[in-house]
């Protein structure tokens, strides 16, 4: 993390202890987080213009997540986006980076895996930014 500048990083998950959770730890890791309970809520939010990450629950409700991601590649593609499953397979995983998603995390999450995902991210941003 760079002296100063904390990165944040926004979580569309419409789990609700899944969004608090991410949100304490990646708080504890130094970063500002939003959190969205829908992929509509997320693209109606004039708060997104300064992030450094989104990550992205796999089963949402109305818009899916790889229309979510979709949808912001048509207006950020710069941004790097990570997808959360539980039911990962090699071809969610190959449409997943066709649109451009950085990442794929298996739920349950690792502490680990996320922290690095967002380090990697995050300093992807700060490269281009």
């Amino acid at each position: 993390m760079h002296a100063g500048r904390r990165q944040t990083v926004a979580v569309v998950d419409d789990d609700d202890a899944v969004r608090d959770s991410l949100r304490f730890l990646l708080e504890a890791a130094g970063y500002d987080v939003l959190t969205f309970g829908s992929a509509a809520e997320f693209l109606s939010s004039t708060d997104v213009g300064e992030l450094a990450c989104v990550m992205v629950d796999q089963r949402m409700p109305r818009v899916t997540d790889l229309e979510l991601v979709a949808r912001i590649r048509a207006t950020r593609p710069e941004l790097p986006v990570a997808l959360m499953t539980g039911s990962s397979s090699a071809d969610l995983t190959r449409r997943a980076f066709e649109l451009g998603v950085t990442n794929v995390l298996e739920k349950p999450l690792q502490e680990q895996g996320l922290l690095h995902s967002c380090r990697l991210s995050t300093a992807d941003t700060l490269a281009v930014g």
